[in-house]
């Protein structure tokens, strides 16, 4: 990585927020690969709880409300990507079984084995992969089940620019039979685990962001943090178009033993 790029965590909440907001999906996903993830799951019913923790506007939560039964809590630090979840929830009709609440997932609002299942999707890194899979087990009832994606080394040794990205970016960043060990150490039987395709990045991830840059740029013409948190975003693009046979987004799906 150029020693004038910055990881994206160096950026103002509300730049990132804003930039974010326009597009679907806040990371690399798709309808299909949430429905997939989602075939893992045993035993929802009309009266399960689930939450959607990093839920971010909610792109994978319609989905998840369209395709599963149950009552869905989404949890996000961002506001405006709350009140975003909680309008497209009520325009589909979906907002008596999804709703959106601002909240870490540092301190999560439920009770000891109240969920039935827990999803994220490309937020776990936040918290950490290993201490997400430890702190919030306790959430989930016997059985219940946790699916959450995570950005994974898919060799064991890489080209030093990309490996000097991600250490920056996500030092946590591991092999997939790593991570499916700390799955394991965590309390979790391993039920499955599948690479996204590169579509979930190309097609649903980097080029919606496109357009958002041109008219981002616009709004915050002069603005300095603006332009570069833009310039961050295509060399990740960049990045992922060169590397991408090294890493991706992995989901791991695992049960509460």
């Amino acid at each position: 990585m150029s020693d004038d790029s910055k990881s994206i965590h160096e950026f103002d909440f509300n730049l990132i927020c804003d930039y974010f907001a326009s597009i679907e999906r806040q990371g690399p996903g798709s309808p299909e690969v949430t429905i997939k993830a989602l075939s893992f799951i045993d035993n929802l019913t009309d009266e399960s709880r689930i939450a959607d923790i990093g839920c971010g506007t909610g792109g994978q939560t319609r989905v998840l409300a369209l395709h599963a039964p149950g009552q869905i809590t989404g949890i996000d630090l961002f506001p405006a990507f709350i009140d975003l979840f909680n309008q497209n929830a009520k325009q589909l009709n979906l907002d008596d079984r999804m709703k959106g609440i601002v909240g870490s997932m540092e301190n999560l609002p439920f009770q000891e084995e109240e969920l039935d299942l827990i999803w994220s999707e490309g937020a776990i890194y936040n918290i950490g992969f290993e201490r997400g899979l430890h702190d919030w087990r306790r959430f989930l009832k016997t059985g219940g089940y946790l699916a959450v994606s995570e950005a994974s080394w898919f060799t064991p040794t890489r080209p030093a620019e990309i490996d000097e990205f991600w250490q920056d970016a996500y030092p946590e960043i591991d092999t997939i039979p790593q991570k499916v060990e700390h799955l394991q150490n965590a309390g979790y039987m391993p039920i499955a685990t599948f690479v996204l395709p590169e579509n979930c990045w190309t097609d649903h991830f980097y080029e919606p962001q496109i357009s958002v840059q041109k008219s981002f740029m616009k709004k915050y013409a002069g603005n300095k943090n603006a332009q570069e948190l833009v310039i961050t975003q295509r060399h990740e693009a960049e990045l992922y178009s060169k590397y991408k046979a090294y890493y991706g987004y992995v989901f791991y799906i695992g049960k509460k033993i």
